[in-house]
């Protein structure tokens, strides 16, 4: 365990407070800087005031409508309250409200954010701020359960004509130039099939426990529910090794399905997926939504399809696979995907835009 910082280091904040206060009041939040002024002498309840009066402005409306200085004035306030708990040796308190100003507040303050979290995880060392990998059962199995993948029973639990269409390709020894010019500029998609063996992660993230002890603490936004469409889905923030007690328990009868929140480039680094891909050519027979929020995402339930309602969507032709561990997939623009796990997995998406690609 490393010594444990006096203080925790804010020069942002001590930077741009004055300014930042000063639009709050612009914006009316009187209030909110009077406990802020209270907050920054160290008063704790101050602090949580302020964050509760920040968290009331991000809720406010939908997200993107919410004033940028509201989200820093929550990183703010997140930020006093982690001093102050940090002062009290609340590590693990203070760890929690520094994640949640990282989720969601403004980019103003997120240096500070960083290296606070950088200093409390480093002062916890491997046992975690107040017990970590110590506490539940993950620390009794080294190793996710090895599922077996046999293809009639995997075809039982996967929609009507899986594995009977088109197969997504899948190539090794791939260069930049062959991608760019067989599947990107074509838009076509592809599995990369030898491109993450060195990857750290694709033999540490076997181990819970080992998960646990690195993130364990860490507080992650995560979605409860078999996807966003379903009536019973929603959000949480919940401890990281709340997350994995949820997956490794495969119990979804109290919360549902959980997934972390968060596929041009979609890289499956532990266990396996059924990915089934339409073109976009096909978009009117997916019956997207007509709500410009959910334009993007089609009525179509794959696991139950209603033929009176959605009559051209049973015979669409598709593309399909079953990514395997190591194996990257490039989803080209505009492609709909249904992706289905068939063990405990975790997954990486890469995103980019052309804007992006160009500099």
């Amino acid at each position: 365990m490393a010594a444990v910082p006096a203080e925790l280091p804010m020069p942002t904040l001590d930077a741009e407070s004055e300014n930042l206060l000063q639009n709050v009041s612009e914006q009316g939040g009187y209030a909110f800087v009077n406990l802020a002024a209270l907050a920054a002498g160290g008063d704790l309840r101050a602090a949580e005031a302020a964050r509760e009066m920040a968290w009331e402005q991000l809720h406010s409306g939908p997200w993107h409508s919410v004033l940028p200085v509201w989200r820093d004035a929550y990183s703010m306030s997140c930020l006093r309250m982690a001093v102050a708990l940090h002062r009290a040796g609340d590590w693990r308190e203070a760890l929690r409200v520094l994640d949640l100003g990282l989720i969601m507040g403004g980019n103003l303050l997120r240096k500070d954010l960083d290296s606070a979290v950088e200093l409390i995880m480093r002062s916890c060392g491997d046992g975690g701020c107040g017990g970590g990998a110590g506490e539940g059962s993950l620390e009794e199995r080294s190793e996710w359960c090895s599922e077996s993948c046999d293809k009639a029973e995997v075809i039982r639990v996967l929609p009507n004509r899986s594995l009977s269409c088109k197969f997504v390709e899948k190539r090794s020894s791939l260069s930049l130039e062959a991608f760019l010019c067989d599947y990107f500029i074509s838009g076509v998609p592809v599995i990369i099939s030898d491109c993450m063996a060195d990857w750290p992660a694709s033999t540490k993230w076997k181990d819970p426990a080992y998960l646990k002890k690195i993130a364990g603490d860490r507080t992650v936004p995560v979605e409860v529910g078999k996807n966003y469409l379903c009536s019973k889905w929603k959000q949480e923030l919940i401890p990281f090794s709340q997350f994995l007690e949820r997956i490794q328990s495969n119990d979804c009868s109290a919360a549902g399905p959980t997934y972390l929140a968060q596929h041009p480039l979609f890289d499956q680094v532990v266990g396996r997926k059924y990915v089934r891909l339409y073109p976009a050519s096909v978009s009117e027979d997916l019956y997207p939504f007509t709500e410009s929020m959910l334009s993007n995402s089609s009525q179509v339930d794959l696991d139950n399809i209603y033929d009176k309602e959605f009559p051209k969507a049973r015979d669409l032709d598709f593309m399909d696979c079953i990514l395997e561990q190591g194996q990257m997939l490039y989803i080209p623009p505009k492609w709909w995907h249904y992706v289905k796990s068939l063990t405990t997995s975790f997954s990486v998406s890469f995103w980019w835009n052309e804007m992006a690609a160009n500099t």
